[in-house]
């Protein structure tokens, strides 16, 4: 479902857990790191949509999260040229996102990665509050940065804590480091 302007109907996803850090994972055969996202059906919500693509994506099913917020209307991106697909009607320049704000009220054993037939993630890490604003690839930035932005208040409030501002942009697109992983199962 592409709309008249170009943009695909989208949803994207910010999973929180009990520290206050926030699920990253990495792309099956590709190297980088993003947010559960996924586009919606003609028949769905938004809410319903994040709902579907947080159990393909993660594993993790309703009573798994708590919904803590989400963005006013829609936050866009374009694609980079390289990616859009000009030989298929209609052309997707770009998607247009809700984004939602999850915590996990289930355990860490519930993600499972591998849930669906075709994995999206193969890898996953918890990482600090603005860092996918600054490691995810540079078309999507914009986006996350709106959405953690909007979010960050709530999250604040939540574990009476003060997130500071967002850092400086970092054009690396490393994966984080830190102790704590999970993998898809073999």
């Amino acid at each position: 479902m592409i709309d008249v302007d170009g943009y695909r109907p989208n949803v994207g996803i910010v999973l929180l857990n009990a520290d206050g850090q926030l699920f990253w994972a990495r792309r099956v055969s590709r190297d980088g790191w993003q947010f559960p996202q996924g586009g919606m059906h003609t028949d769905e919500t938004p809410l319903e949509a994040m709902y579907r693509e947080l159990q393909e994506e993660t594993g993790l099913a309703a009573h798994h999260v708590e919904v803590l917020g989400a963005t006013h209307g829609w936050l866009r991106y374009r694609l980079p040229s390289r990616y859009v697909r000009h030989h298929q009607r209609p052309i997707c320049i770009g998607q247009k996102q809700v984004w939602f704000l999850l915590r996990l009220v289930g355990g860490e054993c519930e993600l499972k990665l591998d849930a669906c037939e075709k994995p999206e993630f193969d890898l996953w890490r918890w990482v600090d509050f603005w860092y996918p604003a600054a490691h995810v690839v540079n078309f999507k930035r914009q986006v996350y940065e709106r959405a953690l932005r909007h979010f960050a208040p709530l999250v604040e409030d939540l574990f009476g804590i003060q997130l500071g501002k967002l850092p400086p942009r970092d054009d690396a697109d490393s994966p984080p480091t830190g102790p704590r992983d999970g993998r898809a199962a073999a």
